[in-house]
């Protein structure tokens, strides 16, 4: 079951964070994004009151001239080692995705694996037209809104990131 995540879950989401990355920087980042406001939606995966997963995605801007569009960031997304490889992860990443087409997002960014993301649309390619602090194949976009990341951008990430 996905749900929106709920103020009762966060000490929770905090130990899945860690646990999935086996430190406490990205649970920190997801604490500092709440804290600033820079939240755009949180959900969790679960049975019951346990959670098992969490995913977050952030505002993000994309300025060009006198244009500029919102779009999405999406980090973290966190499994616990137990649950990782069960499609937990898919999950949430496609309704997370589908949330923000229907928030009228123009387009979602991700820093991540090269192998994972793609499955899900997200392309280096598509993100190779934007000015940021991060490039490669591990610097994906996902286009929402056809053809929007074809002019290019600057991408302007939330404060928590530190970029």
């Amino acid at each position: 079951m996905i749900r929106d995540a709920a103020p009762h879950d966060f000490s929770a989401i905090r130990q899945i964070v860690r646990h999935a990355f086996g430190q406490d920087e990205e649970a920190d980042l997801v604490e500092q994004l709440r804290a600033d406001g820079d939240v755009l939606f949180e959900l969790v995966s679960g049975k019951d009151i346990a959670i098992d997963g969490h995913i977050l995605y952030s505002p993000l801007l994309i300025e060009r001239g006198d244009e500029d569009l919102a779009a999405a960031a999406l980090a973290p997304v966190s499994v616990l080692p137990a649950f990782q490889r069960s499609g937990v992860g898919n999950a949430l990443i496609a309704a997370g995705n589908a949330r923000c087409a229907a928030l009228e997002c123009a387009a979602i960014i991700v820093l991540g694996h090269a192998d994972y993301y793609p499955k899900f649309g997200f392309s280096a390619v598509a993100a190779e037209s934007l000015e940021a602090p991060f490039s490669g194949p591990h610097f994906m976009a996902l286009e929402l809104r056809p053809g929007a990341l074809k002019v290019g951008g600057r991408v302007r990430y939330a404060k928590a990131f530190g970029v």
